[in-house]
């Protein structure tokens, strides 16, 4: 591979040099705006840094300047999930009060169907006993009907006597 023999075009650190002297130069430059008369809330979001970082010695402005927006984004991000993760406790309990619930609608579906089985027993009891009682008045008719005709056949066999 060649390498160039000719110097960079552009050093990095003489443009981060540049860019934050242009940077100090802009609030005694800059007229003022109406967002600069609004209150912080609505001028911007929270621009304090989290506890967790700080910055080091020797970073430059605009590196600084470059963390504490991607910090920020980040935290952003975390708050984000912490109350994505509330949501879910709140889905949670829901769940919880929905299988509660659901648990004494089981309770209240196993004493209907018990309530179902005793009146099926009576039901079955009760046919079983009318079908008993229909047997015996069946027999009773037949041996009053036996009766009867030997009775008849006595009587006119004692007639042609």
């Amino acid at each position: 591979m060649v390498q160039s023999t000719k110097p960079p075009i552009f050093d990095v650190i003489d443009i981060e040099r540049e860019i934050e002297e242009e940077f100090r130069k802009l609030p005694s430059t800059r007229e003022s705006q109406p967002t600069d008369f609004a209150t912080p809330s609505v001028n911007a979001p929270d621009l304090s840094m989290p506890d967790y970082v700080e910055h080091r010695a020797g970073a430059t402005e605009i590196g600084k300047l470059s963390a504490e927006a991607v910090v920020r984004e980040y935290e952003a991000a975390a708050k984000d999930i912490e109350d994505l993760g509330v949501e879910l406790v709140g889905h949670v309990k829901q769940c919880e009060a929905m299988s509660r619930e659901a648990l004494n609608v089981i309770d209240e579906l196993k004493e209907t169907a018990g309530r179902y089985r005793e009146e099926a027993k009576r039901v079955f009891l009760h046919i079983e006993n009318c079908s008993l009682v229909t047997a015996q008045v069946r027999r009773t008719c037949a041996e009053m009907r036996e009766k009867i005709v030997v009775s008849t056949r006595l009587e006119t066999k004692a007639k042609e006597k």
